[in-house]
């Protein structure tokens, strides 16, 4: 039986899980597979293709558990599609004329790689996907197992993706201390823009997480700092329909009452009447390798700001992004649970050969199961009828209906 070889990678955007789930993973082959060697690839799929490895030691194997204390990646991120030949060469990581699958497929052979474990999104698991069938039509066993990685939690079909609730939590932290930029001028617009593509999950879960970190705030009376000033006056999604002259007039009566207006916005609500309006202006809208907007050339929060300052009457706006303290932040508690599980399962998988994503699976009743790859997708919709999310939007105050 050929000797087994462990390698594993990040990649895409950061999440507060990823160095867990490298420590997790080392971890759980120490214990279970000793004799088996691991290495990382640095950068993602960029280290495929450059043959950027690291070895992983008995040192680093003993000290891995202290990767759990960590955010970001001990082994580096980047965005790789490997089915995109031209930015590959573009890059600099493959020649002209390569197939960046083969020379791919042709490292992880010449590296002795017999089971590869992804952490990403669904861009990375299933651009492994990609991979391994490459691999398999070419003779080249290889063992894939991924494990779910995004703040926005927008993974078809599983129910939750590792870190996104850390994310939640910390950009309420965050907002917690920008809300009180309030008190620094007369009639101020603070919005909060949380990360979401697609998906509103994220700006919802944070502003749960903000509603009951400061719901048992105690307050000196005839102050400002009041519970009003941690109010949230709107919540805007990708999967919620608004009208800006209704909301305008809705959000100018909290001004004339309370004197401030906090929005809390979704990176992806209305990104594509944005997109549409700067292309029909015949602006060029920058896209990463996978096709995707570069949503951080479209300034969103921005374009609220715009839409409202002057209709409600703000004397100062402001917008303040969570995004890159959030998905840098170490995994809290319920987020280590949940890497542990995916973690061992991915493991167990591997060594008995079966490829797939870790993951509960929300066709299979939420069972914690190895999803085929040919099921992983992206984009997947907040749903806006959970009745945890009823609750967010009773306590706020604002009608919505389905965009």
């Amino acid at each position: 039986m050929a000797k087994q070889k462990v390698a594993m990678l990040t990649a895409g955007g950061l999440a507060p899980c990823l160095s867990s789930a490298v420590g997790g993973l080392i971890q759980r082959y120490t214990d279970v597979a000793p004799e088996i060697d691991i290495i990382a690839y640095r950068s993602g799929y960029q280290g495929v293709l450059l043959a950027d490895s690291i070895g992983i030691t008995p040192a680093m194997r003993e000290r891995a558990h202290l990767l759990h204390r960590y955010g970001g990646s001990p082994i580096g991120n980047s965005r790789v599609k490997l089915t995109n030949a031209a930015d590959c060469v573009k890059r600099g990581l493959v020649k002209e004329g390569e197939n960046p699958l083969r020379v791919a497929a042709e490292r992880l052979a010449a590296d002795g790689v017999t089971i590869l474990h992804t952490i990403g999104g669904d861009d990375t698991n299933t651009t492994a996907a990609d991979l391994a069938a490459y691999l398999g039509a070419n003779g080249y066993d290889l063992t894939v197992v991924g494990l779910p990685k995004t703040v926005d939690n927008d993974v078809v079909p599983i129910r939750q993706s590792l870190g996104a609730w850390t994310a939640a939590e910390v950009g309420a932290h965050f907002f917690d201390n920008v809300s009180n930029e309030q008190t620094a001028a007369p009639r101020t617009l603070v919005i909060h823009e949380v990360m979401g593509r697609h998906c509103g999950w994220l700006t919802a879960a944070t502003a749960r997480a903000y509603i009951q970190k400061t719901s048992a705030n105690e307050y000196v009376e005839g102050f400002m700092m009041n519970a009003a000033l941690k109010n949230i006056d709107g919540l805007y999604l990708p999967e919620i329909a608004f009208n800006i002259e209704a909301e305008g007039e809705r959000l100018r009566k909290i001004m004339e009452t309370t004197g401030q207006v906090t929005l809390f916005v979704s990176e992806g609500a209305a990104l594509d009447a944005i997109v549409g309006e700067r292309e029909a202006a015949g602006e060029t809208i920058k896209r990463d390798a996978f096709g995707h907007v570069k949503i951080d050339t479209i300034n969103v929060g921005g374009w609220f700001q715009k839409q409202f300052a002057s209709i409600i009457g703000a004397e100062r706006s402001m917008v303040q992004k969570s995004g890159y303290f959030a998905r840098s932040a170490p995994a809290n508690g319920d987020d280590l649970r949940l890497i542990q599980g995916m973690v061992d399962l991915a493991v167990e998988s591997a060594l008995n050969k079966v490829s797939g994503v870790t993951g509960h699976d929300e066709g299979q009743g939420g069972k914690l199961r190895v999803i085929e790859f040919p099921r992983i997708k992206g984009g997947k919709a907040f749903d806006i009828s959970a009745p945890w999310f009823a609750g967010v939007m009773d306590h706020i105050g604002q009608k919505y209906t389905q965009a």
